[in-house]
């Protein structure tokens, strides 16, 4: 993204973000195929407040800084789920948490096909404007 920032990365770090993603993406094989047409287009991003713009871009940061302590590893190893390195589980928690938050979810009542199926009324409002 040209105009990425902390806040867009941990929007789409979040499993808010992955959930759509597993829902919407075509796959080749079992792999998905992530297309700016198809998943990042029409992903429906929150309007956060700027306090929760803020504390996203600072989870996102800790998502980073997390990766960081593992300089020799691949994304593949860091993200392996049997050895995923605790510093970077909990720093995507807390990102997760602050991304659901600005969609005002809530993170103890909401489930992954609850996530899409309030993603999906977004889209569809989206595109009712």
């Amino acid at each position: 993204m040209p105009e990425g920032s902390l806040y867009h990365f941990g929007v789409l770090e979040s499993n808010v973000h992955m959930a759509w993603m597993r829902a919407i993406c075509c796959r080749l094989k079992s792999d998905y195929s992530y297309t700016i047409n198809d998943v990042y287009n029409n992903f429906p991003w929150p309007n956060p407040t700027d306090e929760q713009k803020a504390k996203i871009e600072k989870t996102a940061k800790g998502i980073l800084e997390a990766r960081a302590l593992y300089p020799n590893d691949s994304l593949a190893d860091l993200y392996d789920e049997a050895v995923m390195p605790p510093e970077l589980r909990k720093a995507h928690q807390y990102n997760d948490l602050a991304v659901m938050q600005a969609y005002g979810f809530s993170s103890k009542e909401m489930t992954e096909s609850g996530c899409v199926a309030e993603l999906m009324r977004m889209y569809q409002e989206m595109m009712g404007e």
